[in-house]
């Protein structure tokens, strides 16, 4: 190989190394997810009467770690507006899997896409309405588009789509109107339900 080549192959190799990661912040939400609905039922070691402890989406490491500082300043102006008393969180409801009520994840899939800018849109499918009985002809799972930036040499959460809810449901939106509200004095949330 010609010496220019190998120059130029090993200018490459350490940038290609060091690419972030996109996926792996959104592997790391939705196994706090998979942990917070799992079916206790079905796991022999497991204490009905004790689940595992909830694993906070937003807590202080996951967001130094996990979101973009956009997000991070959107989610800490509506967490002064707690959805109840005895609550941090601006949400009266899961935000990762839409609802209050579910069934453990199930077929959950992790689609990246093609990075773009330093950028990416990383997909997520999963069932978690399979043990609520029969359901529509034209079901479909879950779906979220994670918005991913690169920040500081690492991959993170800038937004999160809800493709399910009205309008695709921004997460960051509803975190400003979440703040909006509370500053206008009103209080709760301000989620938009799915269709």
């Amino acid at each position: 190989m010609p010496r220019i080549g190998l120059v130029a192959l090993a200018l490459l190799l350490p940038l290609s190394a060091e690419a972030a990661d996109f996926k792996a912040p959104v592997s790391e939400l939705m196994a706090a997810a998979a942990t917070n609905w799992q079916d206790l039922g079905t796991d022999a070691n497991a204490d009905p009467e004790t689940p595992p402890p909830y694993v906070d989406y937003f807590s202080e490491d996951f967001l130094k770690r996990l979101y973009s500082k956009d997000f991070v300043a959107k989610y800490r102006e509506a967490a002064k507006y707690p959805a109840y008393e005895d609550s941090t969180s601006p949400f009266d409801y899961d935000p990762i899997i839409g609802g209050q009520d579910g069934c453990a994840l199930k077929d959950v899939a992790i689609t990246e896409g093609q990075p773009a800018n330093g950028a990416e849109d990383v997909t997520v499918t999963f069932d978690n309405s399979y043990c609520f009985g029969d359901r529509t002809a034209d079901w479909q799972p879950e779906k979220l588009v994670f918005k991913l930036i690169e920040e500081d040499g690492h991959a993170v959460v800038d937004d999160i789509e809800r493709t399910s809810f009205d309008d695709g449901a921004s997460l960051k939106k509803e975190l400003e109107e979440i703040a909006q509200e509370g500053a206008n004095g009103g209080g709760g949330t301000a989620s938009e339900t799915p269709d």
